[in-house]
C-alpha cells in the first residue's frame, strides 16, 4: 500500500472514524484504522464491533493494500505533522508504515489485519432514501432519553420506523421516554422499522451534519443497519428483542394541561437545577395562576423562583429529576409547550406547543414532606 494525500484532509476523516474505535477490547485491532487503498481510491475504516464506520479519503493510489495503525497515535501524528502533505507506505518486511511529511519520517508498526473484521456492503438496492435533515433532527430530540445501561440492552436503542410519508423515533430509559413523529414533505419508496443503538445514531446525526447531502439511505438486514451518506458508510448491529409498548405508557386523560411560554419555563429549570445536587429532586409548586420551582440540597443552598402560567384549581407539588426535566424542557424546540399532569405520583407530559410531533413523558420522583 502506498498513498498521497493531504494532511487535512487525512485529519479530518481520522477524527471522524476514530470515534468508533474502541481501547477497550482484548482484540488490539480493534483499537486501530485500518486504512484500504484498492482500485484507485482510499478509504478509513474503524469499528468497536457494534459500531463501523467507513470513510473515503481523497488521495493519489500508488500502490493498493490494507495496513491497520494504532488510531490514537496515528491521528496524534497526523496532528503534528509539519507539511501540508504526507504520504504513506506500507513496509511488508518491517511490518510498519511508513509516514513522510516534509522533513518528518515517522515508522508506525502495523496491527494484526487479519483481526479487524470485514465490514458490509454499502447500502444496496433495497435502501431507503430518507430526508437527511429531518432524520439528524428526530434523532436528537430523542436520543437523550435512551438508556445508558448495558443490562438493558433493549432500552439503550432508538425504536425508527419509517413509512409513507411518516418518520418515527421512540427512545426510553423507563424514567423518561422520548417520541418524535415527523411528517416528510415526499413519501418515502419503501418502509423500515429497527431498534438501532442510540450511540450509532447520533454517530450519524455527527456525520450528517458535517455534509451538505440532502438524504441518506438506509438499509435494514437480518440483525444490522447499514446507512450511506456522501460516500460515508455506517453500519451498527441491531438491537434484539421486542421495544416496549410505549403507546401503553402514556395516560389517556390528564387533569391540568397548560400552556407555558418554553424559553421562560427552561430558563427557570436551568438556573435552579444548580441547587439541586446529590440527587435532589426539583420541587414544582402548582398555585393559582403561577409555579414555583424550587431545589434545596443539605450544607449546599436552596433557590427558588416563580413563573405565571394559567394554573387552576387545587395547590399541589409534584418533583422531578432536574436533568430529566431540563431535558426535555430544552428538546421542545418550540416557543411554547403544554405541560400534562395528573396528580403528584402520576408521569406528566410535555409536548411542543406548535405540533411538531414531540412527546416527552417524565416520571414523578416521591417527595419528602
Amino acid at each position: 500500500m502506498k498513498i498521497e494525500t493531504s494532511r487535512d484532509a487525512l485529519l479530518s476523516q481520522l477524527q471522524t472514524v476514530t470515534r468508533v474505535a474502541t481501547t477497550r477490547s482484548a482484540v488490539q485491532a480493534l483499537s486501530g484504522i485500518q486504512i484500504q487503498a484498492a482500485d484507485g481510491a482510499a478509504e478509513l475504516r474503524g469499528t468497536d464491533m457494534e459500531v463501523g464506520l467507513r470513510v473515503p479519503l481523497e488521495a493519489d493510489v500508488t500502490q493498493d493494500g490494507v495496513a491497520v495503525l494504532p488510531g490514537r497515535l496515528l491521528l496524534d501524528v497526523v496532528r503534528a505533522l509539519p507539511a501540508a502533505n504526507v504520504s504513506l507506505e506500507l513496509r511488508g518486511s518491517q511490518q510498519d508504515v511508513e509516514l513522510v511529511s516534509g522533513a518528518a519520517t515517522f515508522h508506525i508498526r502495523t496491527l494484526r489485519a487479519e483481526d479487524f473484521p470485514p465490514f458490509p456492503e454499502a447500502a444496496d438496492a433495497s435502501a431507503v432514501e430518507v430526508p437527511a435533515k429531518e432524520f439528524v433532527a428526530t434523532v436528537n430530540r430523542v436520543a437523550r432519553s435512551a438508556s445508558r445501561d448495558e443490562t438493558r440492552p433493549i432500552l439503550t436503542g432508538i425504536l425508527v420506523s419509517a413509512s409513507g410519508n411518516q418518520l418515527n423515533m421512540v427512545a426510553t430509559d423507563s424514567y423518561r421516554l422520548s417520541v418524535k413523529e415527523t411528517v416528510l414533505e415526499t413519501p418515502l419508496a419503501g418502509s423500515f422499522e429497527a431498534n438501532v443503538p442510540a450511540r450509532a445514531l447520533q454517530e450519524l446525526a455527527r456525520v450528517a451534519q458535517g455534509s451538505d447531502v440532502d438524504t441518506l439511505r438506509v438499509a435494514v438486514r437480518q440483525n444490522q443497519v447499514v446507512f450511506g451518506i456522501d460516500g460515508i458508510v455506517l453500519s451498527s448491529r441491531l438491537i434484539e428483542g421486542q421495544f416496549p409498548n410505549y403507546n401503553q405508557l402514556l395516560p389517556e386523560s390528564y387533569e391540568h394541561e397548560l400552556r407555558i411560554a418554553s424559553p421562560d419555563l427552561t430558563d427557570v429549570v436551568r438556573r435552579i437545577s444548580l441547587l439541586a445536587q446529590k440527587n435532589a429532586p426539583l420541587r414544582l409548586s402548582f398555585a393559582e395562576g403561577e409555579v414555583t420551582i424550587s431545589a434545596q440540597t443539605p450544607d449546599v443552598g436552596e433557590a427558588s423562583e416563580s413563573v405565571p402560567i394559567p394554573f387552576n384549581g387545587e395547590p399541589f407539588e409534584i418533583g422531578f429529576n432536574p436533568e430529566f426535566l431540563r431535558d426535555g424542557l430544552e428538546s421542545v424546540e418550540a416557543e411554547s409547550l403544554i405541560l400534562k399532569l395528573i396528580s403528584p405520583l402520576r408521569p406528566g407530559l410535555i409536548e411542543a406547543g406548535d405540533e411538531s410531533g414531540f412527546r416527552y413523558l417524565i416520571m414523578p420522583i416521591r417527595l419528602n414532606v
